[in-house]
């Protein structure tokens, strides 16, 4: 089947734009148990599922995270906004960290400003670093397009290709492209995470 080229870009800085997050105010300020977290998060996350059936976050990846020291222990088997702060960045860090990674650039935050009385707290951050990344979201339109563009240059001189064939290695230049900017800012964070200092903050 044929693919219009661009209904595809279209598409894809649609979906760039409706990408939205989990605000702060939006999560429950009481605590909650197990199954009332799961729940939260699968309705809040539900759109960045890419099958219907995907889990956004079950009881066995709540305990491997609190086992993997990346999730603050809950209190008697109640979770606080906190908590589901932190559940959070653990499942955007994921896709690309590993959980060592994760835990590495964690740690200092839960140990310093978790549960704290502090104007700077979990959930202060999580405000401010969504608010930064939203702004970004024209730029990361900008890259895709051009990415798109450059890619719909390639292999139009090379002969003996047919125009279905021509599209789908075009289609694979642009898969390419995006892949090696993934690879390469992932490289760039594991370096940062490599050059941070020991974990020194803690709670006061």
């Amino acid at each position: 089947m044929k693919i219009n080229m661009d209904e595809l870009l279209d598409s894809m800085l649609e979906g760039i734009s409706n990408m939205d997050y989990v605000r702060s105010e939006d999560i429950p300020n009481i605590e909650l148990y197990m199954d009332q977290v799961t729940s939260f998060m699968d309705e809040q996350l539900s759109s960045s599922k890419r099958y219907d059936d995907d889990k956004i976050l079950t009881k066995t990846m709540i305990n491997n995270y609190a086992k993997n020291n990346l999730l603050p222990p809950p209190v008697k088997k109640k979770y606080s906004k906190e908590h589901v702060v932190v559940m959070i960045f653990i499942y955007y860090f994921k896709t690309i960290l590993s959980i060592k990674d994760i835990e590495t650039i964690l740690t200092p935050i839960t140990e310093k400003y978790f549960d704290t009385d502090s104007d700077v707290d979990v959930a202060s951050i999580y405000e401010e670093v969504c608010d930064t990344a939203k702004s970004q979201i024209q730029n990361l339109k900008d890259e895709v397009r051009e990415a798109y563009e450059t890619s719909q240059n390639t292999f139009k001189d090379m002969e003996g290709l047919s125009d279905s064939d021509r599209e789908y290695l075009q289609l694979f230049s642009l898969i390419s492209s995006l892949s090696f900017d993934v690879y390469a800012k992932k490289a760039l964070i594991e370096r940062i995470i490599d050059e941070l200092p020991e974990p020194v903050h803690k709670k006061k």
